[in-house]
């Protein structure tokens, strides 16, 4: 493969893998309207905070098999890379907590 074709491919996948989930209506938590989650902090995430989150599933009683693969692990994730409570990423809708999932799993899976 030439530098040019791995330079485009790698382009595309940055591309593909969107860490900003806008809303379009405002989702309101604790008093106030929130119009995105912003995941970029993903990017920082080291081996160790995977396994945190994996102990933290682990004492809700989860089964650890491809947990990177599950809406639990999609929000534990989340609420550890903006700061904002799990119970949020919980109350989302179903559409946007599927998009949850899939941007973090995505990532996860993502090449470089």
């Amino acid at each position: 493969m030439s530098e040019t074709s791995e330079i485009k491919k790698n382009e595309v996948n940055d591309e593909e893998i969107e860490l900003v989930i806008k809303f379009k209506k405002p989702y309101k938590f604790e008093g106030k309207e929130i119009s995105e989650i912003d995941l970029t902090g993903l990017e920082n995430i080291t081996g160790n905070d995977m396994v945190q989150v994996n102990k933290t599933l682990s004492r809700q009683g989860q089964v650890p098999m491809l947990q990177e693969m599950q809406l639990e692990y999609a929000q534990e994730m989340a609420a550890r890379v903006t700061g904002i409570p799990v119970e949020f990423f919980k109350g989302l809708s179903a559409k946007h907590s599927m998009k949850l999932k899939n941007t973090v799993s995505n990532f996860m899976y993502g090449e470089e």
